[in-house]
């Protein structure tokens, strides 16, 4: 009798469980698109949960604070980024190429432009500065070690950890340019010549 109880309550836990994840998996997608859609100053809790088609209670109840949502955001950002590097070559190493375009194209897409936003909320509010410097922090070395795996890069050899994080540095630097314009045409022209200098120094 005892474990019929037990598992009544199991079934009526399971579904909460997963009622709550699907929540949460909402309120980040809202957050994210969001920042990316209107920057830090537009996007408040009221405005997520809105968009997320859940009550300002229930946003709070998963994210206590408007600097928590938004960290969890960028976080929820940066595992979505490392997974869609690593779907596109579920093989491992691949076309050099290939690879610089795909970095590229991560960090000129709505993921991109969401963490931007919040790196630049960062710089104005202390509390949120420190979160999101750690997660910064974290999210560069990740993105940095599937680089490498990608790329087969031999990071013992002399010039060739700086020539993976020049790879990144300059991803990044496409994505700031595209935040203005369309820049399309330039930005394949340069991954061309990317893709180029890194089988140089790789080889």
């Amino acid at each position: 009798m005892g474990g019929g109880v037990s598992t009544a309550a199991e079934r009526d836990r399971v579904p909460k469980q997963d009622r709550s994840r699907a929540t949460r998996q909402r309120l980040l997608e809202a957050a994210v698109a969001c920042l990316a859609e209107h920057g830090w100053a537009g996007s408040t809790v009221s405005v997520v949960a809105e968009r997320a088609g859940v009550s300002r209670g229930a946003a709070q109840h998963h994210f206590p604070t408007r600097e928590d949502l938004f960290t969890a955001a960028v976080e929820y950002v940066a595992e979505e980024r490392s997974t869609a590097l690593r779907e596109l070559f579920p093989d491992g190493p691949a076309d050099r190429r290939a690879v610089v375009a795909a970095v590229v194209g991560l960090y000129t897409g709505p993921l991109f432009r969401a963490a931007l936003h919040l790196w630049v909320a960062a710089s104005d509010e202390e509390q949120l500065r420190a979160r999101v410097t750690e997660l910064e922090a974290r999210v560069g070395r990740e993105s940095h070690r599937i680089a490498v795996e990608l790329l087969g890069a031999d990071e013992s050899r002399p010039g060739v950890r700086e020539t993976v994080q020049g790879l990144l540095d300059m991803a990044r630097g496409l994505g700031l340019a595209n935040l203005l314009t369309d820049d399309t045409a330039r930005r394949e022209r340069v991954v061309a010549q990317w893709a180029a200098l890194v089988d140089t120094a790789l080889d």
